[in-house]
Order: C-alpha cells, then structure tokens, then sequence
C-alpha cells in the first residue's frame, strides 16, 4: 500500500510538473501562431483587393425570370478611360470561362487604361449539354446572349456619367463562342452599335464544315441546330453589313477547339464589304490562352500588345 501511494502520488507530481511545462511550451507557440496568422491577413490586405471585390451590377434586376436575375456586369472602371470594353468569356455557349477570358483580360484592360466591364450572359448550361433537355423544354439559347449583350451597352449608355464613359467609345471583346457574340452586335445592332469588336480565337459559321458544334447546339438549341434557315441566318460570315464597326482578329492554325477556317471565313466576309479590320493569325497558341503569359505560345502572346496598337490607330 505505502508502495501504492508513493507511486500515485509521484505520478501526480510528475503529471502536474507535465502540465506545467506544457502551459509554459504552448505560450510560445500560441504567440507565433497568432503572429503568423496577422502576417498572413496582412499579406492578404496588402495584396489589393480580389477579383470578387469588383462592383457587380444586375442588368435585369427587377426580372421574375431566374436565368435573368442572374446576368451580370463586373465593373473595371478607371479615372479618365481612353475607352469601355464589354468583355465577353467564351465557353461554345454552354458555359463560361469567367475567370480566364473574363476577369483576367478585364484586369488587364484596365491596367492599359480602359474601363472593362465583364459580361456574365445566358448560356445553355451544364445540365443542357450533357442531357439534351431542351429537346422537351426551352431553356436558355439565342436570343438570350444576344439580349443580354444589348442590356449590357444600354446600362452603360445609361450610367456613362457615373462611369465617366465616353458613350461614342465603347467596344466589345469576345473570345471563342465570345467572339461570335460580339461579332452578332457588331453586324446586328442599330441602336447601340459598339466602336469596335474583338473577336479572339473566334467562332463563325453556324452551317461551315468548320462549325464549332457544341457552339452550334448551345447556341441554337437541341432543335434548332438542324434548322438550316436559323443556321444560316447566324452564320457571320454571311451577314456582315458595310456599316460594320472595326474588327480585330486573332486566332491560331493549331486551335485544337475552333477550326481555324472560322477567322479565314470572317477574313474574306470583313475584305469583301470593306470593313477597316486587322486579321492575325499566328501557327501556334491553340486556343483559350485569353491574356495569360503562361498559356498559349510566345508566339501569339503579343496578341494583345498588337491589340493596343490597333486602337490607337482607329
């Protein structure tokens, strides 16, 4: 028993002599761990702020339409804008590459001193194009985009003064099934027709053997793809007018995703009406690469550096 108790008790000292040099061991790290963690936020807060810190305006804020509640424009405004640029993502209009072809190109935009604003528009969805559900239901295709490329110039004819936007300067930047968008406004509209359009790595033709086809379906819809006059009718290369804003295209031979017939077939529709464009296409860079250094190749990089050069000349 005495045995007994002296080895409880002299677990109980050593067992309190543990605590206490845990407490003791623990008040360093707590103390590093909470300088950690405020140098953490402050390398957080110093960075700048986030993408999703940018000002998001709803075009269709008073819409009982769900899918219209939901378009929207991320605001990238400077000062004193040598001009506005609608950003438009790609994504053969089932979805969208927000943040490669949408935030990032806006970003940069703004750093070269224009207001961007990036267009976050109706396309057909994941759901749409792996299920094929529109064949029973509507769902969301053409007009939809094209409404919501309108809505997006109007806010800003609307808002120019607390923008400090030039109204008589506003263009359009589009990549993929992006470009198709802007190149539909900028031979389609009338009211609101844009300075300028920027069709990268372009999708054109809607009845071509280089048609884009998942475009073509999220475009048109499960039905509407085989009908050969809506085909037809939003074919680009087969309607662009005299009175076409300026174009600037680029794409690549080795696009592994839109045939590069589509920006040749834009080429010759823009030559033969006259229309004032530049048209660069570069042999290697594939597709997607929007403004990011590490995609694409060092040859089509300098695409937007030859972009700059362009407007300046306009």
């Amino acid at each position: 028993m005495n045995i007994s108790k002296s080895y409880q008790s002299h677990i109980k000292v050593i067992s309190k002599s543990y605590q206490s040099h845990c407490k003791a061991a623990a008040k360093p790290l707590q103390s590093r761990w909470k300088v950690c963690l405020c140098i953490w936020l402050l390398v957080f807060v110093a960075a700048g702020p986030s993408v999703t810190a940018q000002k998001i305006v709803h075009l269709y804020p008073d819409s009982k339409n769900k899918s219209e509640r939901k378009v929207t424009l991320e605001c990238y405004p400077v000062e004193n804008p040598i001009a506005t640029v609608v950003v438009c993502p790609g994504g053969s209009y089932c979805w969208l590459d927000y943040e490669g072809e949408g935030q990032e190109v806006a970003q940069w935009l703004q750093s070269q001193g224009f207001s961007a604003f990036v267009l976050r528009y109706r396309v057909a969805g994941w759901w749409a194009w792996a299920f094929h559900y529109r064949t029973i239901c509507r769902g969301r295709q053409q007009p939809d985009m094209f409404n919501d490329a309108h809505a997006a110039l109007r806010w800003l004819n609307d808002h120019a003064k607390e923008y400090n936007i030039d109204t008589k300067r506003i263009g359009m930047m589009g990549f993929s099934a992006g470009g198709h968008l802007v190149m539909t406004m900028g031979c389609f509209e009338r009211e609101l027709k844009p300075l300028f359009v920027a069709p990268i790595y372009p999708v054109v033709t809607m009845t071509e053997e280089c048609v884009h086809r998942r475009s073509r379906r999220g475009l048109l819809g499960d039905k509407g793809w085989r009908d050969e006059r809506l085909r037809d009718s939003l074919s680009i290369e087969r309607h662009v007018p005299k009175d076409c804003p300026p174009v600037f295209v680029v794409n690549c031979v080795d696009d592994p995703v839109v045939d590069y017939h589509n920006s040749m077939l834009l080429d010759s529709a823009l030559t033969a009406q006259g229309v004032k464009h530049k048209y660069i296409q570069y042999k290697t860079g594939g597709h997607g690469f929007g403004v990011n250094e590490k995609k694409g190749s060092e040859e089509c990089r300098p695409w937007k550096w030859e972009f700059l050069k362009w407007y300046k000349q306009l």
